[in-house]
């Protein structure tokens, strides 16, 4: 559906849309066609008057490992591929926010950068037992943009948001729970991400969406707040001798 990449699967389940993150053998690490095929899958699904609710999640063992250390490398040394996704990654991140469909994302695994993104601005999350998040921008020499510190300060702390997004730890289950970055920990999380989606379904549907977009302006008005900035900024740390050195040693003891 939706004229999507191989990256990503949309299926139709009645009103309901299953998302999935498709580059398994790569633990659904972000290249160039999976990030653009999310800047433009969130205004398809909300032009989509049949849907009336999603669920997102990954294929195979992780939700998204972040960005493919090959595409890193790309973005480093191609002005033209860092304009389109500085771009891609506003449209994700405002598609996303504005999007008139609840979202409701069954994090099976790892949920890391950009995935850790796509988790923050969920409507509601059920987190794997085994999963973990973790906003490793800075760890790789880049500012982020499109992560933690755009959304963590409306779910947490600010202490909070600041210790993890600038030390890059993992957060595990409980803690993400606790911290408010995630609703429910459970064992099997698309399973209980489609029973909540269904239990959606069943309610009115003007009154849901209606209540999502009251909720998500509080979110909104704190991106756009910062989001021209950060993208500026990190648009400039693709470019800096920290990140090429780091993401260079990567991309070598990856091949």
């Amino acid at each position: 559906m939706y004229d999507m990449p191989d990256a990503i699967r949309v299926e139709a389940e009645g009103p309901l849309r299953i998302i999935t993150l498709n580059r398994p053998e790569q633990l659904n690490a972000v290249d160039d066609e999976l990030h653009h095929g999310l800047a433009t899958l969130w205004p398809r699904l909300s032009a989509d008057r049949g849907a009336r609710v999603a669920v997102l999640t990954g294929a195979g063992k992780a939700f998204s490992a972040g960005g493919d250390f090959t595409y890193l490398n790309e973005l480093r040394q191609d002005a033209d591929l860092r304009a389109k996704t500085i771009a891609d990654g506003r449209d994700i991140v405002l598609g996303m926010t504005r999007c008139r469909v609840p979202v409701v994302t069954a994090v099976n695994g790892p949920a890391v950068g950009l995935g850790c993104s796509l988790v923050s601005l969920s409507d509601i999350v059920y987190m794997a037992e085994t999963a973990h998040l973790a906003d490793p921008h800075v760890q790789v020499g880049l500012v982020a943009a499109d992560g933690g510190p755009l959304t963590w300060p409306l779910h947490t702390s600010l202490l909070l948001a600041k210790e993890y997004a600038i030390t890059g730890a993992r957060i595990t289950p409980d803690r993400a729970r606790e911290m408010g970055l995630v609703n429910h920990v459970v064992a099997d999380p698309l399973t209980e991400a489609l029973a909540c989606a269904k239990k959606i379904l069943e309610l009115p549907q003007q009154a849901v969406e209606s209540t999502k977009r009251i909720l998500n302006t509080h979110l909104e008005r704190a991106v756009l707040a910062t989001l021209d900035y950060a993208l500026s900024q990190e648009n400039q740390s693709f470019q800096n001798e920290d990140f090429a050195a780091i993401v260079t040693r990567l991309t070598a003891k990856k091949g």
